[in-house]
């Protein structure tokens, strides 16, 4: 396994970029280290899938350096960076068999037989398709060829890293819970630096120790899961990660205090707000209390999702949303109260420090 240096990378498509919004990767400045489990999580058109290819080979980055242990592989090809990628779709030879199609990839690189067919039966039981090992691809599934090449990615153990991109698109949904289980597991066994590509938070979530977040072109916040349900460095991490995701307000600032129209919230410290441009704050549902007492609110909706209620309400005209137990009892009178543990304050977007 390598440890994955992104020296100042970039990348526009188009010929002579001359600014930022020419680039489809905004410059990225980051490690992956020696075997990590990482995710690159964000919508569709962030940049995660340009970043991955950069890592593989398939693009050359616009501007900077790729180091795989501190060696520059920037111009180096796929094969010669020793990398394995899983793509959306399943890419399998139909014409061979299950076996054929795991231990292709060793052969072709001269692997001993003995040692081919001990690596691909291990693959077989870690992937679930050992009772399957003479049946020709054609016939399988979507699902079953998307093992399959999950499987050439796992079979080999000298690669530098293993890529994903979103693999798991055309799996129906329990068969995904069991491939993220097995890919967990799998990482934890034989700690092969893992990078994977989904839009889906949960895939991100369960699947990674790291969690890379883009948005347009850039990375906004590298966390653990915790970090970034508890933290969210920027409004777009709050907004995309939970469900639902988190409150934004906009706020004015008064030293401790923050005002939401005619109400005043103490927040846990006074901020740095010198030259602050739009003020919000944000708080996950989660932490917003709705009973008796705080601010007065208006019910506008009440989702009951089996474990849980999300209660949609308007305070001082925004929207919003406060999530409350299976059995609680909404009041005819609602009131709402910030819990000040889960207040975050932004300046255009990006989180600030709150004092003691």
């Amino acid at each position: 396994m390598a440890r994955i240096e992104c020296n100042h990378i970039r990348h526009a498509y188009g010929a002579n970029p001359s600014s930022p919004k020419d680039y489809a990767l905004k410059e990225v400045h980051h490690t992956f280290e020696d075997g990590g489990a990482y995710a690159l999580l964000g919508p569709s058109g962030c940049g995660k899938t340009t970043l991955l290819n950069i890592i593989s080979g398939l693009l050359h980055p616009s501007h900077g350096e790729l180091l795989f242990d501190g060696r520059d592989v920037t111009h180096l090809s796929t094969q010669e960076r020793n990398i394995a990628q899983v793509f959306q779709f399943p890419v399998v030879y139909d014409t061979m068999s299950v076996y054929d199609n795991l231990a292709f990839p060793l052969r072709n690189r001269g692997v001993p037989e003995a040692d081919v067919d001990r690596r691909v039966r291990e693959t077989l039981e870690m992937t679930g398709l050992a009772d399957m090992v003479r049946r020709r691809a054609r016939g399988l599934t979507a699902d079953q060829k998307q093992k399959i090449s999950l499987g050439r990615g796992l079979v080999r153990h000298d690669v530098n890293a293993i890529l994903f991109d979103e693999p798991l698109t055309v799996i129906d949904p329990h068969m995904k819970w069991v491939l993220r289980s097995q890919l967990k597991q799998l990482h934890k066994r034989f700690g092969y630096t893992m990078v994977y590509v989904t839009h889906d938070q949960t895939e991100a979530l369960t699947f990674a120790d790291h969690v890379v977040v883009m948005y347009e072109g850039e990375v906004v916040q590298i966390g653990t899961p915790a970090e970034l349900f508890e933290r969210p460095k920027h409004t777009f991490v709050g907004y995309f990660i939970g469900s639902p995701g988190m409150n934004v307000l906009p706020v004015s600032v008064d030293g401790s205090n923050a005002k939401l129209g005619s109400q005043t919230i103490e927040l846990p410290g006074a901020p740095k707000m010198a030259g602050a441009g739009a003020i919000e704050l944000g708080i996950r549902p989660e932490y917003v209390r709705l009973g008796a007492a705080g601010m007065p609110a208006t019910i506008r909706k009440v989702e009951d999702i089996g474990r849980h209620k999300v209660v949609r309400a308007s305070l001082e005209g925004c929207d919003v949303a406060v999530i409350v137990g299976e059995d609680a009892e909404i009041p005819a009178d609602p009131r709402i109260e910030f819990d000040p543990a889960g207040i975050n304050l932004y300046a255009d977007s990006w989180r600030v420090e709150m004092g003691g």
